[in-house]
């Protein structure tokens, strides 16, 4: 009689680690489909640090505008533009030498990168 009852209960641990491992595995799926691709990060920042005057930014993903913001360090805004292509060039002649942080939005997505100007 003990025996039956230990069956019993064996048969009902095993059972709830099992629906315990796929309820697990059901929510992982249900989150990596919600992950999106930030096309953004493949978006191109050079030379770093500048010297010439010129910035080149060069996207592998041309599917939206692009926004493109310029920023000094103590977050003013010095320059915005948009990138309509695959590549674009910003002119930073006229700022001075330092750090300063280039902001790239598009309708979904954001990214942020320091650049020095020597």
């Amino acid at each position: 009689m003990k025996e039956k009852y230990l069956y019993i209960f064996l048969l009902f641990v095993i059972t709830g680690f099992s629906v315990q491992a796929q309820s697990t595995k059901n929510s992982q799926n249900n989150t990596e489909t919600v992950k999106t691709e930030n096309t953004l990060e493949t978006i191109q920042i050079y030379p770093n640090p500048v010297v010439g005057g010129k910035i080149y930014l060069t996207s592998e993903h041309n599917n939206s505008t692009k926004k493109i913001e310029l920023y000094d360090m103590l977050g003013k805004k010095i320059m915005e533009t948009e990138m309509n292509s695959y590549q674009k060039e910003l002119s930073v002649s006229n700022l001075k030498a330092g750090v300063y942080i280039l902001k790239i939005n598009d309708k979904t997505n954001s990214i942020t990168r320091k650049i020095i100007i020597k």
